[in-house]
Order: C-alpha cells, then sequence, then structure tokens
C-alpha cells in the first residue's frame, strides 16, 4: 500500500510535468535588465499618452512594424472586407501619436515575457492584451528584435498579431 508520503511526492512529479514549460531569460544579466527596462517604460509610456517618450524607444532612422490578423479575426474582416491584407504595415511615429492622442484610458498588458540577448542584440517575446476604457480591443503575441545603440537599448522592429 503507497504511503502518504509516496502519495504526495507522485502528486508533486505529475503537477511539475503537466505545467508548461517557460523559457528562461538568457544573456548577461545587465543587458537583460536593459532591455527589462525598455519593456516597462513601454507599458508606462502608453498608460501615460506619453508618445515622445514612446518614440524614443525605436530606433529613429529605422522603422520595421508589423502586424499579422490571426485567422479566425482575419476570416471575420475578409467577410466585411474583400480588400482587407492579412499582414499590414504600420509605423511606430503612427503608434506613438496614436497613444498621444487616444481620449480614451489605454494599456498594453504583456504576460511571459521572454527576452533572449548576447549583449550587442537582443529579443523580446511575449503574449498582450491591448485594453481600450477597460475592455481588451486585441491580443496575441509580439515579438521586439532588440538592438544596444550608443545611447541603450532601442527596438529596431516589431511584429505582432492581432486576435480577439
Amino acid at each position: 500500500m503507497p504511503t502518504l508520503r509516496s502519495l504526495f511526492l507522485a502528486a508533486a512529479c505529475a503537477t511539475c510535468f503537466s505545467m508548461p514549460a517557460q523559457a528562461a531569460d538568457s544573456g548577461p544579466p545587465a543587458d537583460v535588465a536593459g532591455i527589462r527596462q525598455v519593456v516597462e517604460q513601454f507599458q508606462a509610456a502608453i498608460i501615460a499618452h506619453d508618445g515622445k517618450t514612446l518614440g524614443g524607444l525605436f530606433l529613429q532612422d529605422h522603422n520595421s512594424w508589423l502586424s499579422v490578423f490571426d485567422d479566425a479575426t482575419y476570416a471575420d474582416i475578409k467577410k466585411r472586407h474583400p480588400d482587407a491584407r492579412k499582414v499590414m504595415r504600420e509605423s511606430w511615429k503612427e503608434f506613438a501619436d496614436d497613444i498621444q492622442k487616444s481620449p480614451r484610458a489605454v494599456e498594453e498588458r504583456f504576460y511571459n515575457v521572454r527576452i533572449d540577448t548576447n549583449g550587442a542584440i537582443g529579443s523580446v517575446y511575449f503574449d498582450f492584451d491591448f485594453i481600450s476604457d477597460g475592455k481588451v480591443t486585441n491580443r496575441g503575441s509580439e515579438t521586439w528584435q532588440m538592438v544596444r545603440a550608443e545611447d541603450g537599448w532601442k527596438i529596431g522592429a516589431m511584429l505582432f498579431s492581432v486576435g480577439r
């Protein structure tokens, strides 16, 4: 007959193996912290409607910003707008301006943030909810390609999915 201890150990092992694995951040700790600071500044600037700070987090002379509809959202949009494209090109400048001018409370919440860096370049990947007036208006996954420029870590490219 199994002992209480062996049952507890078996339950603990089953729980550990059934939980999703999450990749740990990797790279020099100071650089991971520097990139994490950009992530936090990004979120705070959205809440504060601070387009200037938001824009300052990006490489100024470079813009690679793409959004991609998930399949279900794209099918829904295609019904109403047959010419809609699945991949849309936008810019950080437009986003910063929209945030600055938004009359609504806005926020982007990040989950499962993972940072990878070698100290010169880095990537950030996370799941997100974009919230406007307290309601989730978009959710998906997002990735940033980062570079450590002369004045610190900057976002060089952004790609995110658009879903509901």
